[in-house]
């Protein structure tokens, strides 16, 4: 978001409480400049003046690293369980243009009775961000959507630039003008699906009519290949609230069995992908009619055999397509990615290398596809990559011809940790919705665009929100999958501690239109 510098001190009156509480959405807490200090380096406290208006901010370097101003939120309200922490910045340099970025983050922590301070602090994901095209235009940068807070005690915040991130490009000083805390609202919880004893994960959900079909894995731990690891499968006709007994859809002696991927053929029925791992690896499709009797389709045999193939997907002209990735999860290049696609209805299919020879940094992996139309394709993949940078961040891949040709770009999505991607096209509104999980925080995150704002400007992704919370355990929670239930996304993810994890499912309703002048193609 960007205004001008006298669009600031102005809209600085827009903080003033105005109606009883029950009128208005929870005002946020603002702290300017005045309200902060020097936490690490050497940051400059100074007025940056446009004509006859002067704003007050903080001076953090485009060269130096290690800069950080901190402050005190005191008063956060009694009922605030999460909140959202902005950043109001500006330049005054006549160098600033789109084509460079800043990076910046948030360390949050809180002072609760009879605990250290350090007991509640949480490094937040770096966020890149273009550059305003002229100077004393501010921008507005969500640096967290959702950081869970204890009600009533103090919240800690320290805001640091990252100039030495590989995405922060632009050399000069930036100004932090002001801090914005505002307190939201926690989301639903969950229905629950599969609770039983046992390691249930990994879950494909599919919107057969009115019905969901949820397919899961359960086994003794976070593994793929254990003989006692199956596959199973739940219906609900209420929305997720309930659920008809367990069947096994797929339980082959000798090999752990895992959901990977699921669809609708031209007439309805569900596909899903089932990995089978033991003595040797396949890749099974089955076919439901109504989520208690599954056909095994095809053993596909593949030139290149993959890790997985994922969520299948209609491509005009085409007919049904996945994506697919290779490869081991080390160091060589050695990994690859790209499509299989199917012209009878799952029956047989062809499969087409996009790259191979790929180190991890550059490796694709679990992606989600949407066909926009026109040839176009946007699909969203996860990083194997870590790290405190923008290195850590999910990638497009995009195409224009219907599969054919193929690009891959980063993204400005860095809130993840082995964050599957999940995607949902709503027609009626042309808005793109993205699912993934943030391990380790145990937060559900979305992303809603209009793709047109994306395709071919990954770094334009606008700022997500928490949607759904679970378990904070790195690796036993996550893994969204998504489908279009009437007016609503239901999204399907697992959560617990080892051995024992639960498969739930969250319902929302499809994201609104956005009025017609909200651009959000510059908030991260």
């Amino acid at each position: 978001m960007k205004v001008n510098l006298i669009a600031l001190a102005v809209g600085l009156l827009a903080f003033l409480p105005v109606g009883s509480a029950d009128e208005r959405s929870p005002a946020p807490i603002v702290l300017t400049a005045n309200d902060l200090s020097i936490a690490t380096g050497q940051p400059s406290l100074v007025l940056m003046s446009c004509g006859s208006v002067q704003i007050p901010v903080w001076s953090l370097s485009g060269g130096t690293v290690g800069q950080s101003v901190a402050g005190l939120v005191g008063d956060l309200p009694r009922d605030c369980t999460a909140v959202k922490v902005e950043i109001v910045v500006i330049t005054a340099d006549e160098k600033t243009n789109p084509n460079v970025e800043d990076v910046y983050r948030v360390h949050l922590s809180q002072m609760v009775e009879n605990a250290p301070v350090t007991a509640r602090y949480t490094l937040g994901a770096p966020v890149r961000m273009a550059l305003s095209a002229a100077p004393f235009e501010t921008r507005t940068i969500v640096l967290e959507s959702g950081h869970e807070v204890v009600p009533g005690a103090p919240l800690w915040l320290r805001i640091q630039r990252e100039p030495g991130d590989p995405a922060d490009t632009f050399t000069s000083p930036i100004g932090l003008a002001m801090v914005k805390v505002t307190p939201i609202a926690p989301p639903a919880k969950p229905h629950v699906v599969q609770d039983i004893s046992g390691y249930n994960s990994w879950p494909m959900l599919q919107a057969i009519g009115d019905k969901l079909v949820c397919v899961y894995s359960r086994g003794g731990g976070h593994t793929i290949g254990e003989d006692s690891r199956a596959a199973y499968a739940r219906t609900s006709t209420d929305g997720g609230k309930t659920w008809t007994p367990e069947t096994v859809v797929a339980n082959t002696p000798h090999y752990g069995e895992v959901p990977v991927g699921k669809g609708l053929d031209s007439r309805g029925a569900m596909l899903v992908w089932i990995r089978r791992v033991g003595p040797e690896r396949h890749e099974d499709l089955y076919r439901t009619t109504d989520g208690v009797t599954f056909t095994l389709v095809t053993t596909p045999k593949l030139a290149m055999n993959p890790m997985q193939i994922t969520d299948i997907f209609t491509v005009p002209d085409v007919g049904l397509m996945a994506l697919w990735f290779a490869g081991d999860y080390g160091d060589k290049p050695t990994n690859a990615w790209g499509t299989v696609t199917s012209r009878d209805d799952g029956g047989t299919w062809t499969q087409t290398t996009v790259e191979s020879g790929l180190p991890k940094e550059q490796w694709p992996t679990e992606p989600a596809a949407v066909s926009l139309g026109d040839g176009r394709i946007l699909a969203i993949a996860r990083t194997e990559m870590g790290g405190p940078t923008t290195a850590r961040s999910q990638f497009q891949l995009e195409s224009r011809d219907s599969g054919a040709t193929w690009t891959r770009s980063q993204t400005n999505i860095t809130d993840v940790a082995n964050s599957t991607p999940s995607l949902m096209l709503d027609p009626e509104t042309g808005l793109l919705s993205h699912y993934y999980y943030q391990r380790g925080r145990g937060l559900l995150r979305r992303r809603v665009v209009d793709p047109g704002n994306v395709f071919g400007r990954p770094l334009h992704w606008p700022a997500s929100e928490v949607v759904a919370t679970g378990s904070q355990v790195m690796f036993d929670a996550g893994n969204v999958n998504a489908t279009r239930l009437g007016n609503n996304h239901a999204l399907a993810f697992y959560s617990g501690k080892a051995p024992d994890t639960s498969v739930l499912v969250s319902v929302l309703p499809v994201p609104p239109a956005a009025p017609a002048d909200n651009d959000t193609s510059l908030q991260q």
